[in-house]
């Protein structure tokens, strides 16, 4: 069996956010930001409120949140894996956290070669 590497994680304080804002909003969603009105930030939003398009990229669930980021963006972000975070600020204009004084936040990490060719063959390049 090959082991699965995931294309999106989550810290603990990002888990914990995602559940302060379940309960206020129900299901939630993320689409990573291409650098429009509020940078490149991860966005969240309710379940619903954001059109993803066919040609957006799912690249994994946090807690069960999807994560999307746009084909075009995707092809320069492939090789890293995303971890999402938060820390302390405001939030995308539009994302949900946006008041609490936590934002969500990208740090990312390149893939080792052996994770490269695992994904490859999984058929995720």
């Amino acid at each position: 069996m090959t082991h699965t590497i995931p294309r999106v994680m989550a810290t603990q304080a990002t888990l914990d956010l995602l559940q302060e804002l379940r309960k206020k909003h129900g299901p939630l969603m993320f689409f990573q930001s291409g650098g429009c009105c509020d940078g490149s930030s991860p966005m969240c939003y309710a379940t619903g409120e954001f059109e993803i398009s066919a040609t957006d990229v799912h690249l994994g669930d946090i807690d069960g949140t999807p994560f999307y980021m746009g084909v075009e963006q995707f092809g320069y972000w492939k090789h890293t894996q995303l971890v999402i975070d938060v820390v302390n600020g405001n939030g995308g204009m539009f994302s949900l956290e946006n008041g609490s004084g936590k934002r969500f936040l990208t740090r990312s990490r390149l893939f080792t070669d052996d994770e490269c060719a695992i994904l490859e063959k999984q058929g995720q390049t």
